[in-house]
């Protein structure tokens, strides 16, 4: 079995207008998706990111570089990610395009291999 990554690349405007228990609602599809992976042997780690968007770090010829991200032209940033477990990629697709992150206009994933070999 192989582990891939689900990268949750978001708008945070597009939550904006979205109140408490819309929000809380959002979560328990989250949650209810997770658990079924999670029953089924299909899930590793996972986590919701803070919309901050961190550091890029970047090393130059003066040395590292630290700039706030996302940059001021980028729309949007990963919020979050998970890990699956799938036999290849296809079935990982199957999996993440099951994902309520996709449900929300502007939500997309990234989906990428975890290398064994690392």
């Amino acid at each position: 079995m192989n582990q891939y990554l689900l990268l949750l690349h978001e708008t945070p405007a597009a939550y904006a207008g979205i109140g408490p228990e819309e929000m809380g609602a959002i979560i328990e599809r989250y949650a209810a998706w997770a658990a079924s992976l999670g029953e089924r042997g299909l899930l590793g780690p996972s986590q919701k990111l803070t919309d901050d968007g961190g550091l890029h770090l970047r090393r130059g010829a003066s040395g590292t570089v630290a700039t706030d991200g996302p940059y001021a032209e980028a729309k949007d940033l990963v919020g979050g990610f998970f890990i699956v477990n799938a036999p290849d990629r296809d079935a990982a697709r199957k999996i993440a395009e099951t994902c309520p992150h996709l449900d929300m206009a502007g939500n997309w994933i990234e989906l990428r291999e975890v290398d064994s070999r690392a």
